[in-house]
């Protein structure tokens, strides 16, 4: 479902001749193709969602490099970006919700150690959750 969403507004940035949309799109598209390849499958829904996620972290890796740099205009370019891939991406928690979740985890384990929690955490919420704010939750309930 996704994938076809991804061809329909493909057709329609190249009709609106969107050059920002359709450089995101496109490059989606080949991340999706690769990853097809590589696992020998066609991918799911959830798949593309950790594909994109993964687009959106390069994103904001870039966008906090070139502010560094001083260089803004490199900067704004990768938020356009950033802003078009989050339309792909699958919804994600809130805080409350993942405190809420964290919270009942410390409450089944008697062993109240920061790495036993993450990993049963972030197997719980494979990706419908940031990890770093994930782990921001967790030491705050474990203070």
């Amino acid at each position: 479902m996704l994938k076809e969403k991804l061809l329909n507004d493909l057709k329609t940035a190249m009709k609106e001749k969107d050059q920002i949309k359709l450089r995101v799109i496109r490059l989606l598209n080949s991340a999706i193709k690769n990853f097809e390849v590589e696992k020998r499958k066609e991918a799911t829904d959830e798949e593309i969602g950790k594909i994109v996620l993964k687009e959106i972290k390069k994103r904001q890796e870039s966008i906090e490099a070139y502010k560094n740099a001083g260089r803004e205009d490199l900067a704004k370019e990768e938020e356009k970006e950033l802003e078009i891939l989050k339309i792909y991406a699958p919804k994600m928690l809130s805080e409350e919700e993942i405190k809420n979740i964290v919270q009942e985890i410390i409450n089944s384990i008697e062993e109240k150690n920061f790495g036993k929690i993450m990993k049963e955490t972030m197997a719980k919420l494979k990706g419908k959750a940031d990890g770093a704010l994930v782990s921001k939750v967790v030491k705050e309930l474990l203070r």
